[in-house]
Protein backbone atom coordinates (compact mmCIF):
# COMPACT_ATOMS: atom_id res chain seq x y z
CA UNK A 1 0.00 0.00 0.00
CA UNK A 2 1.49 3.18 -1.17
CA UNK A 3 2.11 5.71 1.69
CA UNK A 4 0.05 8.58 0.56
CA UNK A 5 -2.93 6.18 1.15
CA UNK A 6 -2.13 4.82 4.22
CA UNK A 7 -2.26 8.14 5.44
CA UNK A 8 -5.32 9.17 4.13
CA UNK A 9 -8.41 10.01 6.37
CA UNK A 10 -11.10 7.93 6.24
CA UNK A 11 -14.89 9.75 5.12
CA UNK A 12 -16.51 8.60 8.40
CA UNK A 13 -13.36 10.29 10.52
CA UNK A 14 -14.15 13.58 9.19
CA UNK A 15 -15.16 14.21 5.59
CA UNK A 16 -13.79 17.69 5.44
CA UNK A 17 -10.22 16.24 5.94
CA UNK A 18 -10.36 13.41 3.74
CA UNK A 19 -11.18 15.78 0.79
CA UNK A 20 -9.38 18.14 1.71
CA UNK A 21 -6.11 15.58 1.80
CA UNK A 22 -7.32 13.92 -0.89
CA UNK A 23 -7.28 16.72 -3.28
CA UNK A 24 -3.03 17.15 -2.66
CA UNK A 25 -2.56 13.68 -2.35
CA UNK A 26 -4.02 13.14 -5.60
CA UNK A 27 -1.83 16.02 -6.90
CA UNK A 28 -5.20 17.35 -7.96
CA UNK A 29 -3.76 21.08 -6.49
CA UNK A 30 -2.38 22.74 -3.69
CA UNK A 31 -1.69 25.63 -1.52
CA UNK A 32 0.24 28.75 -3.25
CA UNK A 33 1.92 30.88 -1.04
CA UNK A 34 -0.49 33.86 -2.49
CA UNK A 35 -2.99 34.02 0.05
CA UNK A 36 -6.42 32.24 -0.57
CA UNK A 37 -4.61 31.27 -4.33
CA UNK A 38 -4.45 27.79 -5.62
CA UNK A 39 -1.90 25.85 -7.59
CA UNK A 40 -3.54 23.68 -10.30
CA UNK A 41 -1.50 20.71 -10.80
CA UNK A 42 -1.37 18.82 -13.99
CA UNK A 43 -3.30 15.97 -13.20
CA UNK A 44 -5.68 18.50 -12.02
CA UNK A 45 -5.64 20.81 -15.00
CA UNK A 46 -6.47 17.73 -17.35
CA UNK A 47 -9.38 16.73 -15.71
CA UNK A 48 -10.60 20.70 -16.08
CA UNK A 49 -9.68 20.58 -19.90
CA UNK A 50 -11.73 17.40 -20.22
CA UNK A 51 -14.45 19.73 -18.38
CA UNK A 52 -13.39 22.42 -20.73
CA UNK A 53 -13.27 20.95 -24.02
CA UNK A 54 -17.03 18.74 -23.17
CA UNK A 55 -18.95 22.07 -21.67
CA UNK A 56 -17.52 24.37 -24.91
CA UNK A 57 -18.74 21.83 -27.74
CA UNK A 58 -21.99 21.80 -26.14
CA UNK A 59 -21.91 25.65 -25.98
CA UNK A 60 -21.05 26.01 -29.71
CA UNK A 61 -24.08 23.98 -30.41
CA UNK A 62 -26.24 25.93 -29.14
CA UNK A 63 -24.86 28.86 -31.47
CA UNK A 64 -22.18 30.95 -28.47
CA UNK A 65 -18.82 32.27 -29.67
CA UNK A 66 -15.80 32.02 -27.31
CA UNK A 67 -14.23 36.01 -26.91
CA UNK A 68 -12.68 37.37 -24.51
CA UNK A 69 -12.54 40.86 -22.25
CA UNK A 70 -10.19 42.51 -19.78
CA UNK A 71 -9.03 41.14 -16.51
CA UNK A 72 -9.22 45.24 -15.10
CA UNK A 73 -12.53 47.20 -14.74
CA UNK A 74 -13.06 50.46 -13.98
CA UNK A 75 -14.04 51.50 -10.60
CA UNK A 76 -17.09 53.43 -12.36
CA UNK A 77 -18.53 51.21 -14.31
CA UNK A 78 -19.34 49.10 -11.25
CA UNK A 79 -21.22 51.52 -9.67
CA UNK A 80 -23.50 52.10 -12.64
CA UNK A 81 -25.65 49.00 -11.35
CA UNK A 82 -26.68 49.23 -7.78
CA UNK A 83 -27.70 45.64 -6.57
CA UNK A 84 -24.38 44.39 -8.92
CA UNK A 85 -21.80 46.31 -7.33
CA UNK A 86 -23.64 45.91 -3.75
CA UNK A 87 -23.65 42.41 -4.47
CA UNK A 88 -19.74 42.19 -5.05
CA UNK A 89 -18.23 45.41 -3.17
CA UNK A 90 -16.89 43.02 -0.08
CA UNK A 91 -15.23 40.58 -2.50
CA UNK A 92 -13.72 43.12 -4.77
CA UNK A 93 -9.57 43.47 -5.06
CA UNK A 94 -8.37 47.20 -6.75
CA UNK A 95 -5.61 48.19 -8.58
CA UNK A 96 -4.71 51.78 -7.15
CA UNK A 97 -1.01 52.21 -8.72
CA UNK A 98 0.69 50.83 -12.25
CA UNK A 99 4.16 50.81 -11.21
CA UNK A 100 6.95 50.33 -8.63
CA UNK A 101 10.27 51.36 -7.42
CA UNK A 102 13.02 50.45 -5.51
CA UNK A 103 13.29 51.26 -1.94
CA UNK A 104 16.01 53.75 -0.61
CA UNK A 105 18.18 50.36 0.84
CA UNK A 106 18.21 48.83 -2.82
CA UNK A 107 16.55 45.51 -1.81
CA UNK A 108 13.72 45.27 -2.56
CA UNK A 109 10.59 47.12 -3.98
CA UNK A 110 7.99 49.49 -2.93
CA UNK A 111 4.63 51.19 -4.92
CA UNK A 112 5.51 54.32 -6.50
CA UNK A 113 3.12 57.10 -4.93
CA UNK A 114 3.86 58.90 -8.30
CA UNK A 115 1.94 56.14 -9.81
CA UNK A 116 -1.56 56.27 -8.10
CA UNK A 117 -3.91 55.85 -10.94
CA UNK A 118 -6.69 58.24 -11.88
CA UNK A 119 -9.58 55.85 -11.57
CA UNK A 120 -8.51 52.48 -9.68
CA UNK A 121 -9.07 49.07 -11.72
CA UNK A 122 -10.88 45.93 -10.31
CA UNK A 123 -9.67 42.48 -10.36
CA UNK A 124 -12.65 41.28 -12.52
CA UNK A 125 -15.13 39.32 -9.62
CA UNK A 126 -17.47 38.49 -12.92
CA UNK A 127 -17.50 40.65 -16.19
CA UNK A 128 -21.38 42.13 -16.94
CA UNK A 129 -19.72 45.51 -16.39
CA UNK A 130 -17.04 45.35 -18.53
CA UNK A 131 -18.91 43.20 -20.95
CA UNK A 132 -22.00 45.45 -21.34
CA UNK A 133 -20.27 48.50 -21.76
CA UNK A 134 -18.12 46.62 -24.83
CA UNK A 135 -21.82 45.76 -25.86
CA UNK A 136 -22.90 49.53 -26.24
CA UNK A 137 -20.34 49.60 -29.13
CA UNK A 138 -21.87 46.31 -30.96
CA UNK A 139 -25.64 46.96 -30.81
CA UNK A 140 -27.66 49.18 -32.84
CA UNK A 141 -30.30 47.12 -34.21
CA UNK A 142 -32.27 44.28 -33.82
CA UNK A 143 -30.68 42.81 -36.74
CA UNK A 144 -27.28 42.93 -34.21
CA UNK A 145 -29.02 40.88 -32.10
CA UNK A 146 -28.52 38.14 -30.01
CA UNK A 147 -25.19 38.52 -29.12
CA UNK A 148 -24.05 35.00 -27.83
CA UNK A 149 -20.88 35.37 -26.44
CA UNK A 150 -18.80 33.12 -23.88
CA UNK A 151 -15.23 33.81 -21.94
CA UNK A 152 -13.04 30.84 -20.50
CA UNK A 153 -10.85 33.14 -17.41
CA UNK A 154 -10.29 33.47 -14.60
CA UNK A 155 -11.78 35.54 -11.56
CA UNK A 156 -10.78 37.04 -8.25
CA UNK A 157 -13.30 37.44 -5.18
CA UNK A 158 -11.68 38.18 -2.11
CA UNK A 159 -12.96 35.31 0.12
CA UNK A 160 -11.57 35.05 3.67
CA UNK A 161 -11.97 31.16 4.21
CA UNK A 162 -10.64 29.02 1.71
CA UNK A 163 -11.05 25.45 0.27
CA UNK A 164 -9.30 23.80 -2.71
CA UNK A 165 -11.56 23.98 -5.79
CA UNK A 166 -14.93 24.58 -3.47
CA UNK A 167 -14.02 28.37 -2.81
CA UNK A 168 -10.73 30.29 -3.40
CA UNK A 169 -9.88 34.02 -3.99
CA UNK A 170 -9.21 33.31 -7.68
CA UNK A 171 -10.89 30.78 -10.12
CA UNK A 172 -11.17 29.47 -13.20
CA UNK A 173 -14.60 30.02 -14.98
CA UNK A 174 -16.52 30.63 -17.84
CA UNK A 175 -18.79 32.47 -18.04
CA UNK A 176 -21.42 33.45 -21.05
CA UNK A 177 -22.65 36.97 -21.48
CA UNK A 178 -26.03 36.99 -23.91
CA UNK A 179 -27.88 40.10 -25.54
CA UNK A 180 -31.19 39.57 -26.88
CA UNK A 181 -34.58 41.76 -28.73
CA UNK A 182 -36.64 40.52 -26.02
CA UNK A 183 -37.56 39.21 -22.45
CA UNK A 184 -38.93 35.82 -24.10
CA UNK A 185 -35.74 35.08 -25.81
CA UNK A 186 -33.44 36.12 -22.96
CA UNK A 187 -35.45 33.86 -20.80
CA UNK A 188 -35.86 30.84 -23.04
CA UNK A 189 -31.92 31.61 -23.10
CA UNK A 190 -31.31 31.66 -19.59
CA UNK A 191 -33.02 27.84 -18.90
CA UNK A 192 -31.49 26.40 -21.96
CA UNK A 193 -27.85 26.70 -20.12
CA UNK A 194 -29.50 25.69 -17.21
CA UNK A 195 -30.58 22.42 -19.30
CA UNK A 196 -27.20 22.16 -20.56
CA UNK A 197 -24.81 22.43 -17.14
CA UNK A 198 -27.69 20.05 -16.07
CA UNK A 199 -26.87 17.59 -18.72
CA UNK A 200 -23.28 17.89 -18.54
CA UNK A 201 -23.22 17.09 -14.85
CA UNK A 202 -25.26 14.06 -15.32
CA UNK A 203 -24.10 12.66 -18.46
CA UNK A 204 -20.32 13.95 -18.01
CA UNK A 205 -19.78 13.96 -14.15
CA UNK A 206 -22.29 11.57 -13.65
CA UNK A 207 -23.46 13.85 -11.17
CA UNK A 208 -27.10 14.05 -10.36
CA UNK A 209 -28.59 17.39 -9.69
CA UNK A 210 -31.75 19.59 -8.89
CA UNK A 211 -32.98 22.14 -11.03
CA UNK A 212 -34.54 24.91 -9.98
CA UNK A 213 -34.93 28.59 -9.49
CA UNK A 214 -33.52 30.53 -6.33
CA UNK A 215 -35.42 32.66 -3.72
CA UNK A 216 -34.80 36.22 -4.37
CA UNK A 217 -32.47 36.42 -1.49
CA UNK A 218 -30.19 33.77 -3.36
CA UNK A 219 -30.21 35.34 -6.51
CA UNK A 220 -27.11 37.02 -8.38
CA UNK A 221 -27.02 40.13 -7.46
CA UNK A 222 -28.49 42.43 -10.60
CA UNK A 223 -30.76 39.51 -12.00
CA UNK A 224 -34.45 39.45 -11.85
CA UNK A 225 -34.07 35.74 -11.62
CA UNK A 226 -31.16 32.76 -10.99
CA UNK A 227 -31.50 28.83 -11.92
CA UNK A 228 -29.59 26.74 -10.85
CA UNK A 229 -28.44 23.11 -10.45
CA UNK A 230 -27.84 21.69 -6.94
CA UNK A 231 -25.60 18.51 -6.48
CA UNK A 232 -25.63 16.44 -3.36
CA UNK A 233 -22.75 15.45 -1.53
CA UNK A 234 -21.52 12.56 0.20
CA UNK A 235 -22.18 14.08 3.40
CA UNK A 236 -25.43 15.29 2.63
CA UNK A 237 -24.69 18.88 2.40
CA UNK A 238 -25.67 20.41 -1.18
CA UNK A 239 -23.50 22.02 -3.60
CA UNK A 240 -23.97 24.57 -5.96
CA UNK A 241 -22.94 23.34 -9.41
CA UNK A 242 -23.73 25.81 -12.11
CA UNK A 243 -25.88 29.13 -12.12
CA UNK A 244 -27.73 30.72 -14.95
CA UNK A 245 -29.34 34.44 -14.71
CA UNK A 246 -31.67 36.36 -15.99
CA UNK A 247 -31.22 39.94 -15.96
CA UNK A 248 -33.88 41.79 -17.96
CA UNK A 249 -32.93 45.20 -19.20
CA UNK A 250 -30.82 45.80 -15.99
CA UNK A 251 -27.87 45.72 -17.64
CA UNK A 252 -29.10 47.45 -20.76
CA UNK A 253 -30.25 50.27 -19.06
CA UNK A 254 -26.76 51.05 -17.26
CA UNK A 255 -24.71 50.58 -19.95
CA UNK A 256 -27.49 52.44 -22.23
CA UNK A 257 -27.13 49.63 -24.30
CA UNK A 258 -30.52 50.38 -26.83
CA UNK A 259 -31.06 48.82 -30.23
CA UNK A 260 -33.87 50.06 -32.59
CA UNK A 261 -36.58 47.34 -32.53
CA UNK A 262 -38.47 45.74 -35.82
CA UNK A 263 -41.16 48.24 -34.77
CA UNK A 264 -38.69 51.37 -35.27
CA UNK A 265 -38.77 52.35 -31.99
CA UNK A 266 -35.52 52.72 -29.41
CA UNK A 267 -35.84 49.49 -26.41
CA UNK A 268 -33.09 48.62 -23.89
CA UNK A 269 -31.24 44.96 -24.14
CA UNK A 270 -32.24 41.94 -22.89
CA UNK A 271 -29.78 39.96 -21.11
CA UNK A 272 -28.53 36.86 -19.46
CA UNK A 273 -25.36 34.96 -17.72
CA UNK A 274 -24.09 31.95 -16.62
CA UNK A 275 -20.98 30.12 -15.48
CA UNK A 276 -19.52 27.21 -13.89
CA UNK A 277 -16.21 27.03 -12.37
CA UNK A 278 -13.39 25.05 -10.85
CA UNK A 279 -16.00 23.98 -8.06
CA UNK A 280 -17.39 21.52 -10.19
CA UNK A 281 -14.10 20.27 -9.76
CA UNK A 282 -14.59 19.69 -5.77
CA UNK A 283 -18.60 18.20 -7.09
CA UNK A 284 -16.98 15.38 -8.89
CA UNK A 285 -14.67 14.60 -5.81
CA UNK A 286 -17.29 14.96 -3.20
CA UNK A 287 -19.39 12.85 -5.00
CA UNK A 288 -18.01 10.17 -6.16
CA UNK A 289 -14.86 9.31 -4.47
CA UNK A 290 -14.19 6.88 -1.54
CA UNK A 291 -12.04 5.72 1.12
CA UNK A 292 -9.23 4.52 -1.31
CA UNK A 293 -8.96 7.74 -3.14
CA UNK A 294 -10.66 9.12 -6.23
CA UNK A 295 -13.21 7.67 -8.35
CA UNK A 296 -13.63 9.16 -11.32
CA UNK A 297 -16.11 8.95 -14.00
CA UNK A 298 -14.36 7.42 -17.44
CA UNK A 299 -15.65 10.61 -19.41
CA UNK A 300 -13.73 12.78 -17.35
CA UNK A 301 -10.69 10.75 -16.41
CA UNK A 302 -7.71 11.98 -17.77
CA UNK A 303 -6.05 8.25 -17.91
CA UNK A 304 -9.13 6.23 -18.95
CA UNK A 305 -6.97 2.80 -18.74
CA UNK A 306 -3.61 1.90 -17.12
CA UNK A 307 -1.86 -1.38 -17.89
CA UNK A 308 0.62 -2.47 -15.91
CA UNK A 309 3.57 -5.09 -16.21
CA UNK A 310 5.14 -7.88 -13.29
CA UNK A 311 7.99 -9.24 -14.81
CA UNK A 312 11.24 -10.79 -13.16
CA UNK A 313 13.62 -10.04 -15.89
CA UNK A 314 14.32 -8.20 -19.08
CA UNK A 315 13.32 -10.94 -21.62
CA UNK A 316 9.56 -10.75 -19.80
CA UNK A 317 9.17 -7.45 -20.18
CA UNK A 318 10.03 -7.16 -23.59
CA UNK A 319 7.88 -10.13 -24.47
CA UNK A 320 4.89 -8.10 -22.39
CA UNK A 321 5.68 -4.95 -24.17
CA UNK A 322 5.29 -6.22 -27.91
CA UNK A 323 2.22 -8.19 -26.60
CA UNK A 324 0.82 -4.88 -24.63
CA UNK A 325 1.67 -2.67 -27.63
CA UNK A 326 -1.24 -4.24 -29.70
CA UNK A 327 -4.27 -3.92 -27.00
CA UNK A 328 -2.55 -0.34 -26.41
CA UNK A 329 -2.84 0.65 -30.50
CA UNK A 330 -6.50 -0.88 -30.59
CA UNK A 331 -7.84 1.48 -27.13
CA UNK A 332 -6.49 4.35 -28.57
CA UNK A 333 -8.25 3.89 -32.19
CA UNK A 334 -11.15 3.82 -30.38
CA UNK A 335 -10.61 7.43 -28.33
CA UNK A 336 -9.81 5.42 -25.38
CA UNK A 337 -7.04 7.01 -23.29
CA UNK A 338 -4.55 4.65 -21.80
CA UNK A 339 -1.31 4.36 -20.25
CA UNK A 340 1.14 1.69 -20.48
CA UNK A 341 3.27 1.59 -17.17
CA UNK A 342 6.23 -0.08 -17.53
CA UNK A 343 8.52 2.11 -15.93
CA UNK A 344 11.52 0.38 -13.63
CA UNK A 345 11.30 2.79 -10.95
CA UNK A 346 8.35 1.73 -9.29
CA UNK A 347 7.00 -1.45 -7.86
CA UNK A 348 3.99 -2.83 -8.74
CA UNK A 349 2.44 -2.82 -5.40
CA UNK A 350 2.98 1.18 -5.57
CA UNK A 351 1.35 1.46 -8.57
CA UNK A 352 -1.82 -0.06 -7.86
CA UNK A 353 -2.36 2.25 -4.99
CA UNK A 354 -1.14 5.39 -7.00
CA UNK A 355 -3.37 4.46 -9.70
CA UNK A 356 -6.46 3.60 -7.65
CA UNK A 357 -5.90 6.96 -5.44
CA UNK A 358 -5.99 8.92 -8.65
CA UNK A 359 -9.00 7.22 -9.76
CA UNK A 360 -8.00 5.77 -12.90
CA UNK A 361 -11.48 3.77 -14.35
CA UNK A 362 -9.78 0.33 -15.58
CA UNK A 363 -6.62 -1.50 -14.37
CA UNK A 364 -5.20 -4.16 -16.70
CA UNK A 365 -2.53 -6.13 -15.09
CA UNK A 366 -0.42 -8.48 -17.43
CA UNK A 367 2.54 -11.19 -16.00
CA UNK A 368 4.38 -13.77 -17.19
CA UNK A 369 1.34 -16.55 -16.68
CA UNK A 370 -0.89 -14.43 -18.06
CA UNK A 371 1.11 -14.23 -21.71
CA UNK A 372 1.55 -18.02 -21.22
CA UNK A 373 -1.75 -18.28 -20.92
CA UNK A 374 -3.51 -15.10 -23.51
CA UNK A 375 -5.31 -13.80 -20.65
CA UNK A 376 -5.01 -10.39 -18.05
CA UNK A 377 -6.35 -9.57 -15.23
CA UNK A 378 -8.73 -6.61 -15.00
CA UNK A 379 -9.82 -4.37 -12.46
CA UNK A 380 -12.43 -1.62 -12.33
CA UNK A 381 -12.02 1.52 -10.12
CA UNK A 382 -15.96 1.78 -9.02
CA UNK A 383 -16.54 -1.85 -7.16
CA UNK A 384 -12.48 -2.54 -6.76
CA UNK A 385 -13.67 -5.94 -8.84
CA UNK A 386 -10.76 -7.96 -10.43
CA UNK A 387 -11.47 -10.46 -12.84
CA UNK A 388 -9.13 -12.50 -15.36
CA UNK A 389 -10.24 -12.54 -19.04
CA UNK A 390 -8.99 -13.95 -22.10
CA UNK A 391 -6.87 -11.40 -24.20
CA UNK A 392 -8.77 -12.24 -27.18
CA UNK A 393 -11.90 -9.47 -27.57
CA UNK A 394 -10.25 -7.78 -24.47
CA UNK A 395 -10.77 -4.12 -25.92
CA UNK A 396 -14.24 -4.53 -26.75
CA UNK A 397 -14.39 -5.52 -23.62
CA UNK A 398 -12.96 -2.11 -21.97
CA UNK A 399 -14.75 -0.18 -24.29
CA UNK A 400 -18.49 -1.39 -22.56
CA UNK A 401 -16.68 -1.46 -19.26
CA UNK A 402 -16.08 2.00 -19.23
CA UNK A 403 -19.71 2.82 -20.18
CA UNK A 404 -20.75 0.43 -17.58
CA UNK A 405 -18.70 2.47 -14.83
CA UNK A 406 -19.69 5.86 -15.92
CA UNK A 407 -23.50 4.39 -16.08
CA UNK A 408 -23.12 2.90 -12.25
CA UNK A 409 -21.29 5.81 -10.38
CA UNK A 410 -24.04 7.79 -11.77
CA UNK A 411 -26.93 5.32 -10.35
CA UNK A 412 -24.85 5.12 -7.58
CA UNK A 413 -24.89 8.35 -6.80
CA UNK A 414 -28.72 8.97 -7.67
CA UNK A 415 -29.55 6.43 -5.39
CA UNK A 416 -27.98 7.77 -2.27
CA UNK A 417 -29.42 11.26 -3.43
CA UNK A 418 -32.98 10.26 -3.32
CA UNK A 419 -32.34 8.15 -0.22
CA UNK A 420 -31.50 11.42 0.98
CA UNK A 421 -34.56 13.99 0.14
CA UNK A 422 -36.97 14.06 3.02
CA UNK A 423 -40.53 16.11 3.10
CA UNK A 424 -41.01 17.77 5.98
CA UNK A 425 -43.55 20.48 7.54
CA UNK A 426 -42.29 20.20 11.36
CA UNK A 427 -39.80 23.00 11.58
CA UNK A 428 -38.49 21.22 15.25
CA UNK A 429 -38.23 17.66 13.47
CA UNK A 430 -36.61 19.24 10.38
CA UNK A 431 -33.74 21.65 13.22
CA UNK A 432 -33.23 18.17 14.58
CA UNK A 433 -32.14 16.67 11.50
CA UNK A 434 -30.98 18.87 9.04
CA UNK A 435 -27.58 18.80 10.85
CA UNK A 436 -26.83 15.44 9.89
CA UNK A 437 -27.48 16.31 6.03
CA UNK A 438 -29.84 15.71 3.18
CA UNK A 439 -32.37 17.80 0.83
CA UNK A 440 -35.47 18.95 3.18
CA UNK A 441 -38.50 19.32 0.72
CA UNK A 442 -40.48 22.17 2.86
CA UNK A 443 -43.42 24.43 2.20
CA UNK A 444 -42.20 28.24 2.72
CA UNK A 445 -44.48 31.33 2.69
CA UNK A 446 -42.14 33.33 0.97
CA UNK A 447 -40.76 35.81 2.85
CA UNK A 448 -37.50 37.05 3.82
CA UNK A 449 -37.93 36.99 7.17
CA UNK A 450 -38.79 33.29 7.43
CA UNK A 451 -36.11 32.55 5.02
CA UNK A 452 -33.44 34.31 7.55
CA UNK A 453 -34.43 32.40 10.63
CA UNK A 454 -33.90 29.05 8.84
CA UNK A 455 -30.69 30.14 8.09
CA UNK A 456 -29.64 31.60 11.53
CA UNK A 457 -31.72 28.75 13.52
CA UNK A 458 -29.93 25.96 11.34
CA UNK A 459 -27.23 27.35 9.08
CA UNK A 460 -29.42 25.86 6.12
CA UNK A 461 -30.66 27.32 3.27
CA UNK A 462 -33.10 27.97 0.44
CA UNK A 463 -31.35 25.97 -2.45
CA UNK A 464 -34.14 26.71 -4.83
CA UNK A 465 -37.55 25.97 -5.82
CA UNK A 466 -37.18 22.76 -7.58
CA UNK A 467 -38.27 22.58 -11.08
CA UNK A 468 -39.68 19.17 -10.72
CA UNK A 469 -41.56 19.16 -8.04
CA UNK A 470 -45.54 19.38 -7.87
CA UNK A 471 -46.44 22.64 -5.94
CA UNK A 472 -49.71 21.70 -3.61
CA UNK A 473 -50.60 23.96 -1.36
CA UNK A 474 -49.24 23.70 2.44
CA UNK A 475 -48.34 25.57 5.28
CA UNK A 476 -45.28 27.29 6.38
CA UNK A 477 -42.97 24.90 9.27
CA UNK A 478 -42.12 28.24 10.33
CA UNK A 479 -44.47 30.89 10.73
CA UNK A 480 -47.60 28.77 10.04
CA UNK A 481 -49.21 30.75 7.10
CA UNK A 482 -49.93 29.85 3.82
CA UNK A 483 -47.19 28.53 1.60
CA UNK A 484 -46.01 29.80 -1.81
CA UNK A 485 -44.08 27.20 -2.73
CA UNK A 486 -42.72 23.73 -1.61
CA UNK A 487 -38.74 24.40 -1.57
CA UNK A 488 -35.48 22.75 -1.53
CA UNK A 489 -33.51 23.33 1.77
CA UNK A 490 -29.88 21.96 3.24
CA UNK A 491 -27.00 23.19 4.19
CA UNK A 492 -24.18 24.15 1.40
CA UNK A 493 -20.79 24.55 0.58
Amino acid sequence: MAKELKDLTKRSVSYSQWYNELVVKADLAEQSDVRGCMVIKPYGYAIWEKIQRALDDKFKETGVQNAYFPLLIPKSFLSREAEHVEGFAKECAVVTHYRLKTNEEKNGVVVDPAAKLEEELIIRPTSETIIWNTYKNWIQSYRDLPILCNQWCNVMRWEMRTRLFLRTAEFLWQEGHTAHATREEAEDRAKMMLKVYADFAEKYMAVPVVQGVKSETERFAGALDTYTIEAMMQDGKALQSGTSHFLGQNFGKAFNVQFINKENQLEYAWATSWGVSTRLMGALIMTHSDDNGLVLPPKLAPIQVVIVPIHKNEEQLKAIDEKVDGIVAQLRALGISVKYDNADNKRPGFKFADYELKGVPVRLVMGARDLENNTIEVMRRDTLEKETRTCDGIVEYVKNLLDEIQENIYLKAKTYRDEHIYECDNYEDFKARVKDGGFFLCHWDGTAETEAKIKEDTQATIRCVPFDVEQTPGVDMVSGKPAKYRVLIARSY
